[in-house]
């Protein structure tokens, strides 16, 4: 048997490391101008927010004025604009400053500690709003730009890749914020309520909270979660809620399990936790149990199970239906109301 060997001469070894070379800097020029493109679309829509409040320091002492700052953006044409609840809660006055200089007044609509979101409205003429993505199509290992205004630097973009999906942070208010982004693209404080970008130059999340100690770990609120408490507070200013109790993230089901029992969805919610007493806890479900339905509505996740669980399911006899093990079961719980 005969083989034919190509040896490598000077020459060819060094068109291959000048072809390599090359290839290094088309890539490293595609992901530049990926980055640039985002940066470019979407900060006209970020604003740097400034607040003042106004907070008593006991009886017979004079009130103290303090102030913080943030970020945020905005998502329609008249002015609506998303940030995080613990920048503008409790504001006596909420001002912005845009990419072009303009400084105005905003007024908040509503905000929702429980998720650490909140909607102002600015009141500016010629406003460009940023186009939301669909968080369910967000994978790990994709590339994110995130733009704010960390230390009162403004317009700071940084980039990196979704570290992770489903993670649960708690907020300031001790609920538990589910179906939570993990990015490594860099935070710091200044970058609360910004944006979290995809390539495509859609808004993925809301930028909520870094760890201080470490490094490359940051999280962003889902944007479907922001869209639907968005919704809420626009329409009523706040939001009231039941709870069941559990914490929990997104799987994807078994396609046999899928096919078998006929679902309509392909994943569901993993429980891996409990609140003390919740009434999930009461009813009889257990950490490993897989929420498929709630009250005969299709759970997909979490965003899903927070949109059934409305101020009027508190007090009222709900069904879940759940794949424990390989079987499926439905349980009766009472969704209490958020304290």
């Amino acid at each position: 048997m005969n083989y034919a060997i190509e040896l490598l001469t000077g020459e060819h070894l060094q068109n291959s490391v000048v072809q390599s070379t090359s290839t290094d800097a088309e890539l490293l020029d595609a992901y530049s101008r990926t980055v640039i493109g985002v940066a470019d679309k979407v900060s006209p829509s970020v604003v740097n927010i400034e607040v003042q409040q106004v907070s008593s320091r006991g009886r017979g002492r004079s009130p103290q004025e303090a102030r913080g700052s943030g970020s945020g953006f905005i998502f329609t044409p008249d002015g609506l604009t998303l940030t995080n609840s613990h920048v503008v809660h409790g504001a006596a006055k909420i001002e912005v400053t845009m990419l072009d200089g303009r400084r105005c007044q905003a007024d908040l609509i509503g905000d929702d500690p429980d998720t650490d979101l909140a909607v102002i409205r600015v009141d500016a003429p010629n406003l460009v709003p940023a186009e939301l993505g669909d968080s369910k199509s967000v994978r790990v290992g994709q590339m994110v730009v995130a733009i704010g205004n960390p230390y009162g630097f403004q317009y700071s973009v940084t980039a990196g890749v979704v570290s992770a999906l489903g993670r649960s942070l708690r907020s300031q208010s001790g609920r538990l914020i589910d179906d939570v982004i993990q990015t490594d693209a860099a935070l710091n404080p200044g970058n609360s309520g910004g944006p979290l970008v995809a390539s495509n130059g859609r808004v993925i999340g809301v930028n909520t909270a870094l760890i201080r100690p470490a490094q490359g770990i940051c999280f962003a609120t889902a944007i479907d979660t922001a869209k639907f408490v968005a919704g809420r507070l626009i329409r009523d200013g706040h939001i009231t809620r039941s709870l069941i109790g559990v914490a929990g993230q997104n799987v994807p089901l078994p396609r046999r399990i899928v096919r078998y029992y006929n679902l309509p969805t392909d994943s569901a919610i993993l429980i891996v936790g409990f609140e003390d007493n919740s009434p999930a806890q009461k009813a009889g479900l257990s950490e490993g149990d897989l929420i498929i339905s709630f009250d005969g509505q299709p759970v997909s996740g979490i965003d899903d199970l927070h949109k059934l669980l409305t101020g009027e399911r508190a007090g009222q006899v709900a069904v879940i239906e759940i794949i424990r093990g390989t079987e499926r079961h439905t349980i009766k719980v009472i969704p209490q109301q958020t304290k």
